[in-house]
């Protein structure tokens, strides 16, 4: 029997110990991937690439990690399919799982995909909504593991974001809690996670021996950390407020050589990127001999690669020899 489908909407959607599987997952297909190995674990499955707005990794990422495991990525944009216009989105998520195995969505809001998910007979997968994006912060925390200090245990990295309560945000502090990290947000009180997602991180680091730390003190919250994480200040949508952004960030919250200085010399620099240099960080960070932001970008294939084994394969149907000598014989019969 195919089980039901599980989606990844976001990380709270799994268990520690089901990201831990996903992470070790990545592990093995990327060190297979180095090896001209990659199994074609996904042979003849579909992929069904929903996005509403651009994007350089997400697209890239999943597409090239179809392919690598045997099978095929559609890239669906507005203007292309009908999502919500001429066609509801209950439609939409009820056709396209009658043709492929999982759905992958970026979506403007975050409703849209979960809309997508509740109606949808296969997997969907959160490419990135306006509240999260969970597949990021797996490659991330996969990224960390690899880059940590030599025998320090995950439970005891530091995790220091510095910036505007973005989606990246909101799944970093949320995962970070999840996996027993101690995770810092350091912003200008206005623009600091709301209180809603610190419940849920606090719940989280209950649980699980993390910590939650918010402040508007950047250099304190460097001065521990392992990873120094920024991203834009600002999002679609949001640009009428650049100006008072930019006051309100700049230049304390810049990610700078002096600032980076503050933490510990092992400390690495991250960013999910696309990065507006000069702006949340400085070409001589982001650039420097800390950064890691490129080895982050090539993770998302990795990560990717997992997620979609993990969701898809189970429910791949595997007839026997002689069921599909059956078929074959059937069709050719036909010919």
């Amino acid at each position: 029997m195919i089980p039901a489908p599980r989606h990844f909407i976001d990380t709270q959607d799994v268990s520690r110990e089901e990201l831990l599987q996903i992470l070790e997952l990545t592990r093995l297909l990327k060190a297979a991937d180095k090896d001209g190995a990659c199994p074609k674990l996904l042979a003849g499955a579909s992929l069904g690439m929903i996005f509403e707005e651009p994007s350089t990794r997400t697209r890239i990422s999943f597409e090239v990690a179809m392919t690598k495991l045997g099978g095929h990525a559609l890239y669906l944009k507005p203007g292309e399919i009908h999502l919500g216009e001429r066609e509801n989105i209950r439609d939409t998520a009820q056709v396209i799982s009658r043709m492929v195995d999982a759905i992958e969505a970026r979506t403007l809001k975050h409703a849209t995909v979960v809309e997508l998910a509740a109606n949808a007979t296969v997997p969907v997968i959160n490419g990135l909504t306006d509240y999260n994006h969970p597949t990021q912060v797996v490659c991330d925390v996969f990224t960390m593991l690899e880059h940590r200090e030599a025998g320090k245990p995950m439970e005891e990295l530091r995790v220091t974001f510095i910036g505007d309560a973005t989606n990246v945000c909101s799944s970093l502090m949320m995962i970070c809690t999840q996996m027993g990290m101690r995770f810092t947000h350091a912003a200008p009180e206005r623009y600091q996670a709301p209180e809603a997602w610190r419940r849920i991180a606090r719940a989280n680091a209950e649980a699980s021996g993390g910590s939650l730390t918010i402040t508007d003190d950047v250099a304190t919250a460097v001065r521990d950390a392992d990873f120094v994480y920024t991203d834009l200040w600002w999002w679609i949508g949001q640009e009428a407020e650049i100006p008072a952004r930019r006051d309100a960030f700049m230049p304390a919250y810049q990610v700078t050589e002096a600032l980076l200085a503050r933490a510990p010399a092992h400390a690495k620099f991250m960013h999910c990127l696309p990065a507006s240099r000069g702006v949340e960080v400085t070409d001589a960070v982001i650039d420097g001999p800390r950064s890691i932001v490129y080895d982050q970008s090539e993770n998302r294939l990795h990560a990717e690669k997992a997620l979609l084994v993990h969701l898809i394969h189970p429910r791949l149907k595997r007839p026997s020899p002689e069921l599909a000598a059956h078929h074959r014989g059937l069709i050719e019969n036909v010919l």
